[in-house]
Order: structure tokens, then C-alpha cells, then sequence
């Protein structure tokens, strides 16, 4: 993995993805280390972020890198008119590596044919976001003792969703029995849906979250997107779709667990957080150990 870039989850084989959990077991047992104090990390985020962006500075920091970049486009020479390209090319004399999220699908593709050093997908669009599918794999394995064998839900925006699109693919490598819910304008793309039919694994379309509750081992709720809708209508039509209650829960398995990449509106009530079955913040503190995991195998100090 050495010096290579992490676009899309496909980039890495199974093996290597496992890899990547491996270590990250040992980054959560002794998070603090010096190991990066020679390297600058740049942390390019052209689109809002919370959590991607601080666990990944997080995770560097605490690994004693310098973290160079910016936090939204509007403060740097982007506002100017300034290229992809030329941004791309100037911050990679600067750093090691470039951590970037962009709102326009492809972006990370394209600028990791033309950087001198790795880039890693923070999120492009609506496409993908690997590092989230790892953390994810990470959180699901931790709860079930196994990513292999599971049902898991996926709930919400399978559209536009571009966390789910990055772990259905993920999890065709572990013979998964996917339960798909969303309103029929969010559906998965064909396109995601392919994967599972080449590996030949089994996939469910629901329009009602109750249905999968009982079978589920994990639940995985997204948010519906305003961001990514043109017509606000079509929005306000479909924004609460689904809201997982705490009263749901005694319809579940005792392994059940429920997940959420976050930020969440109002799709898992505030009434689930006191519940041990509630996951999402725990998923989120995984983040800084993958990604720990993460960019010291790409710079090859693990």
C-alpha cells in the first residue's frame, strides 16, 4: 500500500483493506505515538465537514504530523478562479500526502493521476467515501465478532448516499445479505447494485423500515440529503422517511447494532443514544484509528 492512493474502496483488495482493520487495532490500543513528526499531512476540504476532517487531523496530530490545508474553499485562491489542477499541484511541493473531499464527482480520481504524492478520498460527491466504508468495516466487526455472514440494512438515501455506495462494495467481499430501504426516488444505483449481483449475494428493496428490524444484524441509517437535491419540494416530500425510535429496539436481535456515518437530523431519535445498541458515536471515534492505520501504511512507516 505503499504510496498508493485511495479513491474509490475498489482501489485496495480485501486483503489489504483487512490489513488496514488489523492495524487499526493496535493504533486503538496506543493512539498516541510520534511515528509521523517528519511528515506534513495537507487536509483539503473544498465541502463542509465535521467529523471526516477533524478525526483524520486527529489522527495525524496525534501521530505528531504537521497538518497544513483549509477547511472550506472560499478562504483560498479557489475564490480566485484557481484550478483543480493548479491547487493540486502546488500543495503536493508541500506536503506528504493530501487528505481531500470536493463536491464534484471524479474529482479525487483525477487528482490523484496528476499529484506527485497519495491522495486519499475524503468524499467526492455523491461517489464514494472509503475511508468511511473503513471505519465502517471496522465498527461492524468489533460489534459482530465477523464481517462475514451478516444481514445488514441499509436505510435512508441509497441514492445520493455516497457512504453506502463506498460499503455495499466493501461488503460483497464478505458474503452479505443486503436489506435495502429508502423511498423509491432514493434507491440504490444500478450501477451499486451490480457488484452485489457479480458476487451473486442476495439484496432486498424495502420501502418500510419495520420490515427489516427482526432480521437485521446491523442498521445503518443515512440521513436524506438536502444538499444534494435541485427541487426543494422534492425534498420536503421525502425528508422523514424514516425516524428509528427506541421503541423499535425490543424487535431486534441481541447483536443488533445500529450505525449512522453522521451528522444525523432526526432519522435516529435522541431516545436510542442511552441504548447499548446504539453505535454511532463509537463508529465515529473508530475513524482516528483507521485512519491513523491508514496513512502510515500509504507513507510506509507501518
Amino acid at each position: 500500500m505503499k504510496h498508493k492512493s485511495l479513491v474509490s474502496i475498489n482501489d485496495y483488495t480485501k486483503e489489504e483493506q483487512l490489513r488496514i482493520l488489523e492495524l487499526a487495532q493496535e493504533f486503538e490500543k496506543n493512539p498516541v505515538q510520534r511515528i509521523m513528526e517528519d511528515y506534513v499531512v495537507a487536509s483539503l476540504f473544498f465541502e463542509p465537514s465535521t467529523r471526516t476532517r477533524l478525526s483524520f487531523e486527529s489522527a495525524a496530530s496525534r501521530l505528531g504530523a504537521k497538518i497544513v490545508g483549509f477547511s472550506e474553499a472560499s478562504n483560498t485562491s479557489v475564490k480566485k478562479g484557481e484550478s483543480l489542477r493548479d491547487t493540486i499541484l502546488t500543495v503536493a511541493n508541500y506536503s506528504d500526502l493530501i487528505v481531500m473531499r470536493n463536491p464534484i464527482e471524479g474529482s479525487a480520481r483525477f487528482a490523484s493521476e496528476i499529484s506527485s504524492v497519495p491522495i486519499i478520498n475524503a468524499g467526492d460527491g455523491a461517489n464514494q467515501h472509503p475511508t468511511q466504508t473503513l471505519l465502517d468495516l471496522y465498527s461492524i466487526q468489533k460489534t459482530q465478532g465477523t464481517l462475514d455472514n451478516l444481514h445488514v440494512a441499509l436505510v435512508g438515501d441509497l441514492k445520493y448516499g455516497r457512504t453506502v455506495h463506498s460499503l455495499v462494495i466493501a461488503l460483497c467481499n464478505f458474503n452479505t445479505t443486503f436489506h435495502l430501504v429508502s423511498p423509491v426516488e432514493l434507491k440504490l444505483p444500478r450501477s451499486v447494485k451490480m457488484h452485489i449481483k457479480e458476487k451473486n449475494l442476495a439484496y432486498h428493496q424495502y420501502t418500510e423500515l419495520e420490515d427489516v428490524l427482526p432480521k437485521s444484524d446491523v442498521l445503518y441509517m443515512t440521513r436524506i440529503q438536502k444538499e444534494r437535491f435541485s427541487d426543494p419540494l422534492e425534498y420536503e416530500k421525502i425528508k422523514n422517511s424514516y425516524i428509528f425510535h427506541a421503541d423499535m429496539l425490543p424487535d431486534t436481535k441481541e447483536n443488533f447494532r445500529v450505525m449512522h456515518p453522521l451528522p444525523r437530523v432526526n432519522e435516529i431519535h435522541t431516545s436510542v443514544d442511552k441504548s447499548p445498541k446504539a453505535y454511532y458515536f463509537e463508529q465515529a471515534l473508530n475513524g482516528v484509528f483507521v485512519r491513523q492505520a491508514l496513512m502510515t501504511l500509504i507513507l510506509g512507516i507501518k
